[in-house]
């Protein structure tokens, strides 16, 4: 390829892709803009970038989705392209065409392109004329839900409920009863209307066992296509990829050499030009049976493992084609090197129905591992919000075979290091050490099958002695070395230790500590007392324990102390808040929010009637919805409104027990002001 004639180009996106597409850009000398919201004015990919232009409020359409303020940002800085990454505007076709009437490159495909891919409806009918097969269904503009639940009699159960616009698994519903798919369909409709503006939906049969398989594609404009493997992505929650990997376990040689075969020509059916994702669905069972789902008109979050296995730079090919250059590449000059493995680091807590979570990052580090890269948007001071994607850094593993690159991949995550926001690091390494993935064994509903025997790893006695130690040296350094202040234990007659009572989510105890950091005795619950020393240096905490020593990486905020090491990192805080909401608990059954987001929705009346089970409020995060239940029969009293933010476990609405029908009688505590 002929070098990009681009010397400017705007990256309209943020987070971690920003930050790897202006690696590239700054790599080939060509001056990166970013582009950042209120909520990323101090963002890494900000920071990276070699200007930065204010969009607006946090909200994406404020900022990252309003088209004109993009385009202004381009012309202020003399962009002569916009990359869009992925998400926001990478698939919106206005937008495409928006950069074309204002003579800025779109480093994507043409606009035609994305509007028929990006109609689920109209790309089925597309590639079914250049015999690209697909999955049994009815798909056709229009449809109504009388007519997608007589259509579903003739599929046949299980059937899919599926958006015609948008992805991710938004507006997805598996549906197995007939009695359940008219519901299905009314919270579709409205989840597909909110994420895409476009509650359009189709139905195709539910493949059993399915395995997802993608196939990344090239195009130029001179008519060359080629493809650069596959990647498997069945390990998924909610229709979100977690783990990705290149090439699949499952296909052999002449499989792949028909799926790619596919993709290059569901490339062709609508002129494609640029890097794209072609999708399918691969049953478990017949695995030379592939059926076309979609196809991405964008970079993928998983990308890196193509890149790993080919040794190309996809940012820079979609560079070069969108400058004009023609593909030196040819189908046969694609050779596949090795194993890659990419597991996506999300702010989330899978003990908790892998609800969002959120918080400024108090320490971070990448670890060092042979064959390893990480992609990330993290720095310290980063806040964590609500208003975005949950997704916060990837980790991929490149190996000589899959056995080596999932070895590393896991060790790579043991050295991750992110405190101040609860991950799903922990499991990660979990699911990565599963017999069926080792085996690649895979299918789309393993993930949620393997969730339910996990459990988060209780903090060892020596990381609650680490956090009563670094509570004592915290408290003698706010001491400055006065005698009084200094919680030594120090008393007439025998000492008295500093007693502390730590939580944390699978683990309460009274951790006791004698003397200074330096000399200290420690005991955790009922345990033996012994000798221990500390050494606090930045945000390293050096703790020896009767004679064993081990290294922490230790941050606090006004909650909690985060400490971590190879095993996985605990939030450890004082119990007597946790014991106070828990004295409250049997008095007022609350509805508490169990994440940091937004009322979307109030499904009860004031004062209204409930039973236990029945949809109270709807909280949305990070692109999910939750729906909060009524915990007991009663008289509900909702405390928030549709559009409020609210915290994590803040108190929502409050049900006062009895039985529905009957208004239970007041009581004097009841009537006490304030109540």
């Amino acid at each position: 390829m002929t070098p990009t004639p681009f010397h400017t180009v705007l990256v309209a996106n943020r987070g971690e892709i920003a930050v790897r597409v202006i690696a590239t850009l700054r790599r080939l000398g060509i001056t990166a803009v970013a582009v950042y919201s209120d909520a990323d004015a101090d963002a890494r990919h900000v920071h990276e970038a070699d200007t930065a232009v204010r969009l607006g409020p946090a909200a994406a359409r404020d900022s990252y989705l309003n088209i004109d303020r993009v385009l202004a940002a381009a012309h202020a800085t003399g962009a002569q392209a916009i990359h869009p990454g992925y998400g926001f505007l990478s698939e919106n076709a206005a937008f495409a065409a928006a950069c074309e009437r204002a003579g800025v490159v779109f480093i994507g495909p043409p606009a035609t392109a994305i509007e028929v891919m990006g109609d689920k409806i109209s790309a089925k009918s597309a590639v079914g004329a250049f015999d690209v097969p697909v999955v049994p269904g009815v798909a056709r503009p229009g449809l109504s839900d009388a007519d997608l639940i007589a259509a579903a009699a003739d599929i046949g159960y299980p059937v899919l409920v599926k958006p015609s616009a948008g992805g991710g698994g938004k507006g997805m519903r598996l549906v197995e009863d007939p009695e359940r798919l008219g519901p299905a369909l009314v919270s579709a409709r409205r989840e597909a209307g909110a994420a895409f503006g476009d509650d359009t939906l189709f139905l195709e049969r539910f493949v059993r066992r399915p395995r997802h398989i993608e196939v990344q594609v090239l195009a130029d404009a001179h008519g060359t296509v080629v493809h650069l493997g596959e990647r498997e992505c069945s390990l998924q929650r909610r229709h979100q990829k977690v783990i990705e990997e290149a090439p699949s376990p499952l296909l052999d040689e002449a499989t792949r050499a028909r799926i790619g075969a596919a993709a290059c020509d569901t490339a062709r059916s609508v002129d494609y030009v640029g890097a794209g994702t072609v999708e399918f669905i691969v049953s478990a069972d017949r695995p030379d049976e592939f059926f076309f789902m979609e196809m991405n008109t964008r970079l993928q979050v998983e990308h890196p493992v193509t890149e790993a296995i080919t040794g190309l730079d996809l940012v820079e090919s979609q560079l070069r084609i969108a400058a004009g250059a023609a593909l030196t590449l040819r189908q046969d000059d694609v050779e596949l090197v090795g194993h890659a493995i990419e597991a996506r680091i999300y702010a989330e807590d899978p003990a908790r129905d892998f609800l969002p979570t959120g918080g400024p990052v108090l320490d971070a580090a990448d670890p060092d591992v042979a064959g390893v890269r990480v992609d990330s948007s993290l720095r310290v001071g980063t806040e964590v919000g609500s208003e975005y994607d949950p997704m916060l850094a990837k980790v991929i593993a490149h190996g000589d075979d899959r056995a080596e690159a999932l070895a590393r991949l896991d060790r790579a995550l043991a050295q991750t290091v992110l405190l101040g926001v609860g991950t799903n690091i922990e499991f990660l390494r979990f699911l990565l050490a599963d017999r069926r993935v080792a085996a690649g064994d895979l299918d789309t509903g393993l993930l949620e099958q393997r969730w339910a025997d996990f459990d988060a790893a209780p903090a060892p006695d020596d990381v609650l002695a680490a956090a009563g130690l670094y509570r004592q040296a915290v408290l003698a350094r706010q001491a400055g070395g006065e005698l009084w202040a200094d919680p030594t234990g120090w008393r007439l007659g025998a000492p008295a230790p500093v007693r502390t009572a730590m939580h944390t989510r699978s683990r309460s105890e009274t951790v006791s500590v004698w003397g200074t950091p330096a000399v200290a005795q420690v005991q955790v619950g009922a345990g033996p007392i012994q000798p221990a020393h500390a050494e606090l240096v930045g945000g390293h905490l050096g703790v020896t324990v009767a004679g064993r020593r081990r290294c922490y990486r230790v941050a606090a905020d006004d909650r909690q102390v985060w400490i971590a090491d190879v095993r996985g990192t605990w939030a450890v805080r004082e119990a007597d808040e946790v014991r106070i909401r828990r004295t409250h608990q049997p008095r007022q059954a609350d509805i508490v929010s169990p994440m940091p987001g937004a009322v979307i929705a109030v499904e009860v009346g004031a004062d209204a009637e409930v039973t236990e089970g029945a949809p109270v409020l709807v909280v949305e995060a990070m692109k999910m919805e939750h729906t909060l239940a009524a915990p007991v029969d009663g008289r509900v009293e909702v405390l928030v409104a549709v559009g409020d933010q609210v915290a994590v476990d803040q108190v929502l609405a409050r049900v006062t027990p009895g039985s529905v029908g009957e208004r239970p009688e007041t009581t004097s505590e009841e009537q006490e002001p304030g109540r």
